[in-house]
């Protein structure tokens, strides 16, 4: 376990952003993320997982510990049910398709997103209708002040749409170390209504899906809309999408009429940032090397040499264009460092 100074975090985000930390080191297990945070006790720190879900603007002028921590196994089964516990620093889509691999349902409409399973409760991610909290069951956590371990039960994360008790009252709190989810054995339930995973299925003479054919149906639309990381910097979906109340969707339907929505509730309606941004005109903009991805206008772009701050510049003139005609606010995914 060694700290290095002065050390740059280019590959340790995925928008490819330049930035230094002060200080950074990697833990490989629970012994060496206790001896860090108990040395550096008084040290300002700062806990990276995957790096996926954070833009950068600047240097981070504290101890960055990169939280390494490998390993997956069952915990407990019976005839319908696994559950299966994963290391926080698991990267989050190999780990889906262990678990299809496995035959184990509930994760494979979240192929492909971005970024470690430690990170995947703090947002309560998502896609094509399903979300973390739809099968998680529970996770261990360090105090970053006492190194005392705390396990938080689904309840306890007060999980709402991109949301937990992580970024809220335990933010800066804890580090989640490992996670718990139960997944189906038999008797899957297959989710095919959300977004083109229908389509795809077609397009793919798939009539019955498997859990296979529902992760590769999603890894198609995915990679056919969403520009890899490794090649284009980005961190997926920038935006969230919007709920709002009926009354102002009523005031935007009459002046928008083909403006998309989903009902979330008896007084709320959902509708998908992505539209508002590419019927803004925005889809494919660009200001030098900062950009609204061509085929998904969700998506921020780093075309090789942009900053933090001129990625955060052009989703602040994206929330400001969506606002100027929609009256609608959009809010970051991301979080802006």
């Amino acid at each position: 376990m060694q700290i290095q100074t002065n050390f740059s975090l280019k590959k340790y985000n995925t928008f490819g952003i330049e930035a230094k930390a002060k200080q950074f080191v990697a833990v490989q297990n629970l012994d060496e993320l206790k001896s860090i945070l108990k040395n550096h006790a008084s040290d300002k720190k700062f806990i990276l997982g995957g790096g996926s879900n954070m833009l950068l603007t600047k240097d981070i002028d504290a101890l960055v510990i990169h939280v390494d921590l490998k390993g997956k196994k069952i915990i407990k089964e019976d005839d319908d049910f696994v559950w299966v516990e994963s290391q926080a620093g698991e990267n989050w889509h190999e780990f889906v398709l262990w678990t299809i691999n496995q035959n184990f349902g509930g994760l494979e409409n979240m192929s492909l997103i971005p970024g470690n399973v430690g990170t995947t409760p703090v947002q309560n991610i998502g896609a094509y209708g399903t979300e973390i909290k739809d099968t998680f069951v529970s996770c261990e956590a360090m105090n970053i002040l006492s190194q005392e371990m705390k396990s938080f039960t689904k309840e306890d994360c007060n999980f709402g749409y991109r949301e937990s008790v992580f970024k809220q009252e335990a933010k800066d709190k804890y580090v989640i170390t490992s996670v718990v989810f139960k997944l189906t054995k038999r008797n899957h339930k297959i989710n095919t209504s959300y977004g083109d995973i229908t389509k795809e299925l077609e397009k793919q003479n798939v009539t019955t899906p498997t859990l296979k054919d529902v992760s590769n149906a999603v890894i198609a639309i995915r990679q056919s809309k969403l520009p890899d990381p490794k090649e284009l910097g980005n961190s997926g979906s920038f935006f969230k999408n919007p709920i709002i109340s009926k009354e102002l969707f009523e005031k935007v339907q009459q002046k928008f009429p083909e403006v998309k929505f989903f009902e979330v509730s008896p007084t709320e309606v959902k509708v998908p940032a992505g539209w508002l941004i590419e019927h803004s005109g925005l889809k494919g903009y660009r200001k030098v090397d900062a950009g609204v991805h061509k085929n998904q206008a969700l998506v921020l772009v780093n075309y090789g040499n942009a900053s933090g701050q001129d990625i955060l510049n052009l989703s602040k003139y994206v929330q400001k264009t969506v606002f100027d005609k929609y009256g609608i606010a959009i809010e970051a995914e991301v979080n802006v460092i």
